[in-house]
């Protein structure tokens, strides 16, 4: 079991979202949690797959999954967010433009009353 205390290392049998990828993510999260949108999170690193799971409250199947398939890195790309019915809202090779899917539900919370 890994220290609380000491950095997660991603085993070399797993796959993870590193630094820049992470803090891509969690900027996003950042902006929706200030709008009221989501409230929780979790991470999973699998041997072939690293989810960011997003929730509107914790206790619910999340809402949308931001995950990362390198087999996929040749094909459609290893980035995509799906949303809780399983669609894929965006696929590609680079995270910045896949996350861009949630600037217009960014704005329409920031836009609408309260």
């Amino acid at each position: 079991m890994q220290n609380p205390m000491q950095p997660f290392v991603p085993q070399a049998d797993r796959v993870a979202f590193n630094r820049a990828e992470l803090a891509s993510i969690l900027s996003v999260y950042g902006r929706m949690v200030a709008a009221g949108e989501w409230r929780d999170y979790a991470m999973a690193f699998l041997s072939d797959v690293a989810v960011f799971s997003i929730f509107r409250h914790a206790a619910e199947t999340p809402i949308y999954r931001v995950e990362k398939r390198p087999k996929l890195r040749g094909a459609q790309g290893m980035y995509s967010v799906i949303a809780m019915d399983g669609r894929i809202l965006k696929r590609g090779h680079d995270l910045a433009q896949v996350l861009r899917v949630f600037d217009r539900k960014l704005i329409r919370a920031v836009d609408q009353p309260r």
